[in-house]
């Protein structure tokens, strides 16, 4: 199916260009969305008429979408979950829970922007796309953990993991040279005895 892109579609074309899709992917994507119009003659020539102002609104947009990119892009968006010890979430983040925690702090941030190339199912820092404009792309941080303790840790390059095996090796640490002091209070006593006995002997 031939139709006319109102706007820039990734991997499709620019704005005006006509090109051939499935007919599916129109009729339930491009043309409900309003990203297309079938390639009619009567269409092209409405597109032709409506060209500079599509133009001046896609020029428009664009500078919104930018102007939000530039405070958006490299932020970093802490989403707690749950997960088991070696990490696993139960469950996974969705592009709604993205949605959801940008708006939280003060970005007006649509699921349907969002995307997440790769599931996010384990627990850390995890980078996601938003999609402003066919033209503007901000990437985010997602610092997913169990507590904003953990996320405070894994901002900073360790993990929860990290900082149990610290606390571990301080521990054995401690009891090592708890161990030394022991062995050497006992050497102690033990030097006293030793000398007894030579004097004994002599």
């Amino acid at each position: 199916m031939q139709v006319i892109l109102l706007e820039r579609v990734a991997k499709l074309g620019q704005m005006g260009d006509v090109v051939d899709v499935k007919s599916g992917f129109a009729r339930n994507y491009l043309l409900p969305q309003g990203k297309a119009l079938s390639a009619s003659e009567r269409n092209i020539a409405d597109f032709e008429a409506r060209k500079a102002q599509l133009e001046a609104q896609n020029l428009e947009t664009r500078k919104e979408a930018e102007a939000l990119s530039g405070k958006l892009d490299g932020q970093q968006f802490v989403v707690i979950r749950q997960a088991s010890d070696g990490g696993n979430l139960y469950g996974s983040v969705s592009t709604r829970d993205v949605a959801d925690t940008a708006t939280a702090e003060g970005f007006t941030v649509d699921r349907k922007q969002v995307i997440i190339r790769q599931p996010i199912k384990t627990l850390g820092l995890h980078e996601v796309e938003i999609h402003l404009h066919p033209e503007v792309v901000a990437v985010v941080t997602l610092n997913v953990a169990r507590s904003p303790e953990e996320a405070e840790l894994q901002a900073s390059g360790r993990t929860i993991q990290d900082a149990a095996a610290e606390e571990e090796a301080a521990a054995d640490f401690e009891i090592s040279e708890l161990f030394d002091d022991i062995g050497g209070a006992a050497s102690d006593e033990d030097a006293p005895a030793a000398a007894t006995s030579d004097d004994e002997s002599a």
